[in-house]
């Protein structure tokens, strides 16, 4: 029975432990932490993107060329000079990674690009384009 209590005890004293240690976890966007929050997007209107292909005979295949970025809103406050990552992303539902580009924004106007022709990625295996926007 001492024993039972013993171990009891240290149960409730590791589980509080860990409990107030988890709780003095906070979240925001400059840290990493436990949690949840709300991350504002730069804009609200919707970006669309569309790649030029080249054939390469190296591959043998159609490859992704530059990539363009178009509606963004570079008004004050909203998206110009922010640090970018494009993610091309396939086959199918696989979702892998097939090539990234990162870089910068435009100070102004509504589009941008990113040159994936380098990346030898075969433009029939993509199926998604994932645009990030941080800063």
């Amino acid at each position: 029975m001492k024993r039972l209590l013993t171990a009891l005890l240290a149960g409730a004293i590791v589980f509080a432990t860990v409990y107030g240690f988890a709780a003095s976890l906070t979240v925001n966007t400059a840290s990493l932490g436990a949690g949840t929050t709300a991350v504002a997007a730069c804009q609200s209107a919707t970006l669309t993107a569309s790649y030029a292909v080249a054939y390469d005979s190296t591959i043998p295949a159609y490859k992704v060329g530059v990539l363009t970025v178009n509606g963004l809103d570079t008004t004050a406050g909203k998206c110009p000079s922010k640090a970018f990552k494009i993610t091309l992303t396939g086959p199918g539902a696989s979702n892998a990674s097939l090539g990234e580009v990162t870089g910068t924004t435009p100070g102004s106007g509504t589009s941008f690009t990113a040159d994936f022709t380098s990346a030898n990625v075969s433009a029939a295996s993509v199926t998604n384009i994932h645009v990030v926007i941080s800063g």
